[in-house]
C-alpha cells in the first residue's frame, strides 16, 4: 500500500493543482454564477467522476508502462510540465475573458442529470488533469511494496476527494456571491490572472522534482 510520506507529498501536490482555477474549477463557477448552489455541487459530481475516469485509464495502461520506464518517464514528465505551463500562460492571457464567460447566460432550467453530464465531460476531457494524472500519479507509486494499480487507485481517490471539498468551496462561494462577481471584470479577471501564475509554478515544479532512478 502506498506510504505515508508519499501519501501526504502527493496529498500535498494535488492539492496545489486543484486550488488553481483550471477548466473543471471555471465550469463549476460558471454554473454556480448563472444557476445557483444545486447546478454547482451537481456539476462537482459530474467532475469528480470524470477526473476518476482518467485515474482509472492512467493505472489499467499508461502507469504500467511508465513506471517500469525511466526515459518515457522523464520524456513524459516533462511534456506534461510544459503543457501545465503552456496552460498557465493561456489562463493569464485570457485572464480579461473570464466576465464574458461566466455572463454569456445559461438557462435556468437545465436539467439535474444534463447538468451532470456537462460536469463529466469536462472532468473526462480536463487536459491538466490529464497531464498530472499520467505524468505525476506514477512517481508517487512505491513499487517495492507491489500492487501499482490499486496504489494508483487509491492516490486518484485522494485526489478526487480534495478535489470535491475544493470545487465544492469554490462553487458555493461563487453561488453565494454571484452578483458580486458578475458585477466586476476586474474580479474575475484578478482570479484568472493568479490561477495562471500558479498553474506555471506548477509545471516548473513537476519538470524539477520526481523520480531519479
Amino acid at each position: 500500500m502506498v506510504s505515508a510520506d508519499r501519501l501526504l507529498a502527493f496529498a500535498a501536490m494535488s492539492f496545489l493543482l486543484i486550488v488553481v482555477p483550471g477548466p473543471s474549477v471555471l465550469f463549476v463557477i460558471g454554473r454556480a454564477l448563472a444557476q445557483g448552489r444545486r447546478a454547482a455541487l451537481t456539476t462537482v459530481v459530474g467532475n469528480t467522476l470524470g477526473a476518476y475516469v482518467l485515474v482509472v485509464a492512467v493505472a489499467s495502461g499508461i502507469g504500467t508502462v511508465v513506471e517500469r520506464s525511466v526515459l518515457l518517464f522523464t520524456a513524459l514528465k516533462l511534456t506534461g510540465a510544459a503543457y501545465l505551463v503552456y496552460l498557465g500562460v493561456r489562463a493569464w492571457r485570457g485572464r480579461g475573458s473570464l466576465h464574458a464567460s461566466f455572463t454569456g447566460g445559461d438557462g435556468a432550467g437545465r436539467s439535474g442529470l444534463r447538468t451532470f453530464w456537462e460536469g463529466f465531460a469536462v472532468g473526462v476531457s480536463n487536459p491538466k488533469t490529464i497531464v498530472f494524472f499520467a505524468a505525476v500519479l506514477p512517481q508517487f507509486v512505491d513499487r517495492g511494496q507491489g500492487h501499482v494499480i490499486v496504489q494508483m487507485l487509491v492516490l486518484g481517490l485522494v485526489f478526487n476527494a480534495i478535489a470535491v471539498a475544493s470545487d465544492c468551496v469554490w462553487g458555493l462561494t461563487a453561488a453565494t456571491a454571484r452578483d458580486w462577481f458578475a458585477r466586476s471584470p476586474r474580479r474575475l479577471s484578478m482570479v484568472g490572472g493568479v490561477g495562471g501564475l500558479a498553474m506555471i509554478g506548477l509545471g516548473v515544479t513537476v519538470a524539477t522534482t520526481g523520480r531519479k532512478d
